[in-house]
């Protein structure tokens, strides 16, 4: 009965293509004939099911096994429309999109009735208000980027673009963000894929992302070249420079474009020929030490005439961070910034072990760096930029109240433009025209309404920023501390963020001094070094967490 059930569509279709034809035939008729296509159709498909070997559910379930693979390439979108809650985050609620896509068309954003947040539940974190709120009227929040080696300080909105490539977006959507950018006065980082013509033609502040793979100011053999980079760092549009060691989303790993995705566009943005696959390395070749990458800092910050000059990387040995503090100490030389990217940040593609598994998540990234920072007496001089699932003012000041200087966002900047969350972005099919190369389905991005609602989200998140601010007592977002927020650590407890997320000793690594409670961090302080990333011994066990220090 069980088999029967198995082939009634195949039986089925058969008898129908059968008696079709069996009319047509008797009719002549042109109406039989067109009536016997589906089901000679399906009974065909039904026996190539039968036959091949790649699909065992085919042949036990000729045609309707199709059913099987149809779901499966629609599961994203029936999820989002269909089932999907409010709260689902696969990666993004609803709740936050719908938050970026009203704010990005200047509709109503409010929310009736209350929250549909689990406020007792593990997880949940809240702003605490103050009795005395006072009213922003300029949401223009800016911090200076600039150290005291940097000729040419920038002035940086509290919320820019995180580094997508021109190639993992269309040339449409880089062109989009690009003109909002400069409408609403921030700055959109480039990505590894460096500055293409829709950047420049959009004329918006560029953060220049100097990458492994060294696109647009690279020799033939892929080295680095001083030349083309002083040449391109000098455009004006570019106000800041950023190493990139890792990224959150695939730290680690490396990167290929095919020959057969890069276009002459995509060729002459990068540098690099065509007809040849395009290698990203997963480390970089100037330099492998801790202090090679001050070295190099400083020679991209000569070649660029005194530009900002940061680094970008997600923590993972912690050791490896010290390592380049100490290094900082030892030359002399320190970033102008430093941008922590956490693990849940996105990606056009990567594996799912990496996605799921490598790398620290921003908020314990950002509170390991600034106070390894604090802990040299180095913060004073280095901003920290941070990036992980930003979209809402909440994000932002929290994120400022544990550390940070700015926030970057990709996804939600995405969202603006108007992502829907497919999840295609690996495939060439996005079905909004953003990430993909492909011209037919680019088209349909408009330019110039989506860069108005870039501008306009941008604008009003700094207006909810500065409102929350407000409630707060604070004048400024940047004023905002650990102690402002709150966290829920279990159902039934909860705690101060200066319990969460404390603030260190200025210069405690330092100090003659030792503060028992900080053993961990005098021990792995001591075990990192300034001229190699190497651990000083193989770990077969924990290290004891002792007041000693190399």
């Amino acid at each position: 009965m069980k088999i029967l059930k198995r082939y009634t569509i195949f039986a089925l279709s058969g008898l129908l293509a059968l008696a079709a034809l069996v009319a047509a035939v008797r009719t002549g008729s042109f109406g039989w004939y067109a009536a016997a296509a589906v089901p000679v159709l399906l009974f065909l498909l039904g026996i190539y099911d039968l036959i091949q070997r790649r699909h065992a559910i085919l042949r036990n379930y000729p045609i309707i096994g199709h059913l099987r693979f149809l779901f499966e390439n629609f599961r994203p979108e029936i999820r989002q429309y269909m089932i999907e809650g409010d709260r689902d985050e696969v990666p993004f609620s609803r709740d936050a999109r719908a938050l970026v896509y009203q704010r990005a068309k200047g509709v109503e954003d409010k929310r009736p009735f209350g929250t549909i947040e689990n406020v007792y539940g593990s997880g949940y974190s809240w702003l605490t208000h103050s009795a005395t709120p006072v009213a922003n009227t300029d949401s223009d929040f800016r911090v200076t980027v600039g150290g005291p080696d940097c000729l040419q300080p920038y002035s940086a909105s509290l919320y820019n673009i995180s580094a997508m490539s021109f190639g993992a977006l269309s040339g449409n959507a880089i062109l989009a963000l690009n003109k909002g950018a400069r409408m609403a006065g921030f700055a959109q980082d480039t990505g590894e894929g460096s500055v293409s013509r829709f950047h420049r033609e959009g004329g918006g502040d560029l953060i220049f992302q100097v990458a492994s793979g060294y696109f647009s100011c690279r020799n033939p053999d892929g080295s680095f070249s001083p030349e083309r980079f002083a040449t391109i760092a000098a455009d004006p549009q570019i106000k800041m420079v950023e190493i990139k060691l890792s990224q959150g989303a695939k730290p680690g790993h490396g990167g290929m474009l095919p020959a057969a995705k890069i276009s002459a566009e995509i060729a002459e943005a990068r540098g690099i020929p065509m007809g040849v696959d395009c290698i990203s390395p997963p480390a970089h070749s100037t330099f492998s030490t801790p202090i090679g990458l001050m070295q190099f800092i400083k020679q991209l910050r000569d070649l660029s005439g005194g530009k900002p000059v940061g680094f970008k990387l997600c923590i993972g040995h912690r050791r490896e961070f010290l390592s380049m503090v100490k290094a900082m100490l030892e030359t002399g030389i320190r970033p102008d910034f430093i941008v922590i990217d956490g693990a849940e940040g996105g990606t056009g593609a990567a594996p799912v072990e990496f996605v799921n598994r490598v790398g620290m998540p921003m908020l314990e990234g950002l509170t390991f760096v600034h106070n390894a920072l604090r802990g040299a007496g180095l913060r004073d001089e280095i901003r920290i930029g941070v990036a992980g699932k930003i979209v809402s003012a909440f994000d932002i000041a929290r994120a400022l109240a544990l550390g940070a200087d700015w926030c970057n966002s990709g996804r939600g900047f995405m969202f603006a433009i108007g992502c829907i969350q497919a999840q295609s972005c690996h495939t060439n099919t996005c079905p909004v025209g953003i990430a993909t190369q492909d011209p037919l389905r680019q088209r349909a991005l408009d330019v110039g309404d989506k860069s108005q609602r870039v501008a306009r989200f941008h604008r009003n998140t700094m207006h909810a920023l500065g409102e929350i601010a407000g409630a707060a007592g604070l004048r400024n977002p940047s004023d905002f501390m650990p102690y402002h927020f709150m966290f829920r650590q279990k159902d039934n407890e909860f705690r101060d963020g200066n319990e969460a997320y404390p603030y260190l000793p200025e210069g405690f690594l330092l100090s003659d001094e030792e503060i028992p409670e900080l053993a961990d961090w005098y021990a792995r302080w001591g075990r990192a070094s300034a001229h190699s990333f190497d651990p000083p011994e193989i770990p077969h066990g924990p290290f004891p967490r002792s007041m000693k220090r190399a």
